[in-house]
């Protein structure tokens, strides 16, 4: 099995690529799925969260209270790198156990893991290939202000929480731009697509050779 991670900032299209592998084949793990996972509850990664957070950041029935610990964490970089740091390793070990499973079923096929926070956090090292997303700057920002109802200074701040889609992009085996919108991207994620497959054959010649 291939192993793909797909990355990209906020508002570049992302989620739009992700569906359009799944479409073509791909099996596709969102992180952010994981994430919930991770932090059900009773679930040791939230006990962790809640004993540097605070119980306040627990809703009455021990769930998790998303919005508030958001807030405490999106306004402070050293927060949510504790947060990160707390919650990565659970969410890895949660999607390995995942493309292991998979990898069972459907040696042959291509697993794609989409995660925001990839490349941030060292996990790209785990996959075959990397694809970025990415898009025009002015692009962003009016997807960002459209898609989560920001301002344009609310839509810039979290631009810049995040690495530069620049820096992002020298880590890429592959780079899928948005800019153009959906039936462009489309046919630069197929072409992808194709090489992955591409990839696929080669890596099962090695295999077997």
């Amino acid at each position: 099995m291939l192993r793909v991670g797909l990355t990209g900032s906020i508002a570049v299209g992302k989620s739009f690529v992700s569906g359009v592998l799944a479409e073509l084949g791909c099996r596709v793990l969102d992180a952010d799925d994981t994430a919930r996972e991770v932090v059900l509850p009773g679930s040791p990664a939230l006990r962790e969260v809640a004993a540097k957070f605070g119980s306040e950041i627990l809703l009455s029935d021990g769930s998790l209270n998303r919005s508030k610990l958001g807030a405490l964490v999106f306004a402070d970089s050293d927060q949510r790198l504790t947060l990160n740091s707390i919650l990565h390793p659970y969410i890895i070990a949660a999607q390995d156990k995942r493309l292991r499973e998979w990898e069972l079923e459907d040696p042959d096929g291509i697993a794609v893991v989409d995660a925001a926070l990839m490349i941030e956090s060292g996990g790209y090292k785990r996959f075959d290939k990397l694809i970025v997303v990415h898009c025009r700057a002015e692009v962003q920002l009016e997807r960002a202000m459209i898609r989560n109802n920001l301002t344009r200074e609310e839509a810039q701040a979290r631009i810049a929480a995040q690495m530069p889609q620049e820096e992002k992009m020298k880590f890429a085996d592959y780079l899928i731009d948005t800019s153009d919108g959906f039936d462009a991207a489309r046919k630069t994620t197929a072409d992808v697509y194709a090489k992955l497959r591409a990839d696929l054959q080669q890596q099962e010649g090695i295999e077997t050779g």
